[in-house]
């Protein structure tokens, strides 16, 4: 989700399934427009790049990724941590970095072998290169060491990893959230200016360089979306609420406009001068340890965003909105599909690279990320279990479940049963006795 080559909110709107679940759409809405901007900025030279957040600001997607993430995270795992207690809290967590870990093993596969497909069929070995699969091909053994323990990153596979180890740490910051929401903020400032000045950073493979995402720095972000987003379960009021944060972000958020797309033109047509290009860039351009003026940046668009537009905000129900909510609702998945779109398109514009192109592959793939997760809607929606279905009293709804369970244990069983009899065939006569598994008709008691 990077550029190498250059480059929640609560509630609801009063309308719509959504909004009974409590659910802020909001964050839906820019979590699914940072993904469209991810698979827009990953394809090189594209035209469409140019209109992207990071033309009107000194962030990009990656930070309203990392920040909503953080928000998400705390909201969530928050209401986890009041209702079920803090061991509850820290069990779903790291069930969620399984998914994550498991979704960034099997993508880096097929990233993989979408890459050397085309390497080995077009003949063109820049692609290796191009997206750091060369290492995976010379040393195999090796690399596949480094993928599963997070040290090989190749290209575009480097925001899930830091979020993994952002995720890692985060039921020592939900404790620290609940016991004084200050305090965490605080903690990650310290140790995110002792990044900037002592250079920390952890190691990659195979040339033993730093992250691209240096966690140490980003960790403030996140940081910094969890005290916004856990603030809700908190007494003390978020600074956010101020009466004069929203007038200042708004003039930050205008004067940076002005100068990134002055930098944008100009680096289209050099004749068009850059305001305060040659002062500012040295405290823009280190996106690995989120340089300052970045995080200055969209904490500042952050606020102003929230600003205009509101729980309720009728940007929210148009139809529109609604696809890209719909993105955002199935991130993970649509993430690793814009992985694959990207890489793809980039191998496409290497036969033709011209406007028409470029259009073509961006709307195409935005198109199939939308197609994604109405797909995705529906099939939730088709499985998910009518309120009527199921008993309103506790200890009827407890036996329901349990009946449930056992009827799925013993479906499990019997195909298993069936699969073993025929392998049991399948190695003649003489073994077919001890293949035959016969499994009880009751495993488990029924009261």
């Amino acid at each position: 989700m990077s550029e190498r080559r250059s480059a929640p909110w609560h509630g609801g709107a009063d309308a719509g399934p959504n909004q009974q679940s409590r659910r802020d759409l909001r964050l839906d809405l820019f979590r699914g427009l940072s993904l469209f901007f991810i698979f827009i900025d990953h394809i090189p030279n594209n035209v469409l790049s140019y209109v992207t957040l990071h033309s009107i600001a000194f962030s990009d997607a990656a930070e309203v990724f990392i920040f909503i993430s953080g928000y998400a995270a705390a909201t969530v795992y928050g209401k986890a941590l009041q209702r079920q207690g803090g061991i509850a809290a820290t069990g779903q967590i790291y069930r969620r970095i399984w998914q994550l870990y498991v979704a960034h093993i099997f993508i880096f596969v097929i990233l993989a072998a979408e890459v050397c497909y085309a390497t080995l069929n077009l003949q063109n070995q820049t692609y290796s290169e191009d997206f750091g699969i060369d290492n995976f091909i010379d040393e195999p053994q090796v690399a596949i060491i480094k993928v599963l323990l997070l040290q090989y990153q190749p290209q575009f596979l480097d925001i899930l990893p830091i979020y993994m180890v952002l995720l890692g740490v985060f039921p020592v910051v939900l404790l620290l959230l609940e016991r004084c929401l200050p305090l965490p903020l605080i903690l990650s400032g310290v140790v995110y200016l002792l990044t900037l000045h002592f250079g920390w950073q952890p190691h990659s493979y195979p040339d033993n360089e730093g992250w691209y995402f240096n966690p140490l720095a980003w960790q403030l972000l996140f940081v910094v979306g969890a005290t916004a987003g856990y603030s809700r379960y908190s007494p003390r009021a978020f600074p956010v609420r101020s009466l004069w944060l929203p007038k200042l972000a708004i003039l930050i958020t205008v004067a940076i406009g002005i100068i990134s797309v002055s930098w944008t033109i100009h680096g289209a047509y050099d004749a068009f001068p850059g305001l305060l290009l040659r002062e500012l860039s040295p405290l823009v351009e280190d996106k690995s340890n989120l340089a300052p003026l970045r995080l200055v940046s969209f904490v500042a668009l952050a606020v102003t965003t929230a600003h205009f537009v509101g729980h309720n905000s009728r940007l929210l129900r148009c139809r529109v909105a609604q696809l890209i909510i719909r993105c955002g609702q199935h991130s993970l998945q649509v993430f690793c599909l814009g992985i694959v779109l990207s890489v793809l398109g980039s191998i496409l514009l290497t036969f033709r690279d011209d406007i028409l192109m470029q259009l073509a592959i961006d709307f195409g793939g935005i198109v199939l990320m939308i197609g994604i997760a109405a797909l995705l809607t529906w099939y939730k929606a088709s499985n998910a279990m009518p309120a009527d279905a199921v008993p309103a009293d506790a200890v009827a709804a407890a036996r329901w479940n349990f009946e449930t369970r056992r009827r799925n244990i013993a479906e499990i069983e019997r195909h298993v049963t069936v699969w073993a009899q025929g392998l049991g065939r399948m190695w003649g006569r003489p073994k077919r006795g001890r293949m035959e598994v016969r499994w009880p008709s009751h495993p488990y008691p029924t009261a």
